[in-house]
């Protein structure tokens, strides 16, 4: 009954929530600490200090690539369940697929 209970997904949660933040604290009392600078928190990258201010990342390529491991999961899906009544789908569906694949990679 107990071991039932073990595994069951909640119970899992906490008991690895409680380890890791055992071991969290361990580590941080284990951790060498050092003097308290006042640049730590500070942005900085090769060398030279960065302007602070409000960056904008952009996302246009992430959503691309993003987008294109979705279609080539789903095909693998496809693919790897069809049966041989519908492979004439599977064939159609894929030849679709290559075709917004055409598309979603074209250059401008």
């Amino acid at each position: 009954m107990l071991t039932e209970w073990l595994l069951t997904p909640p119970a899992v949660f906490i008991i690895l929530l409680a380890t890791i933040t055992i071991f969290a604290i361990l580590a941080r009392t284990l951790a060498i600490q050092g003097e308290p600078n006042p640049g730590k928190n500070e942005p900085y990258a090769c060398g030279q200090d960065v302007p602070t201010g409000k960056i904008q990342p952009n996302y246009d390529d992430f959503f691309q690539f993003a987008f294109l491991f979705t279609i080539l999961e789903v095909v693998a899906l496809m693919l790897g369940t069809v049966t041989g009544n519908a492979a004439w789908f599977a064939v159609m569906v894929l030849s679709i697929i290559v075709l917004a694949l055409f598309v979603l990679l074209r250059r401008d």
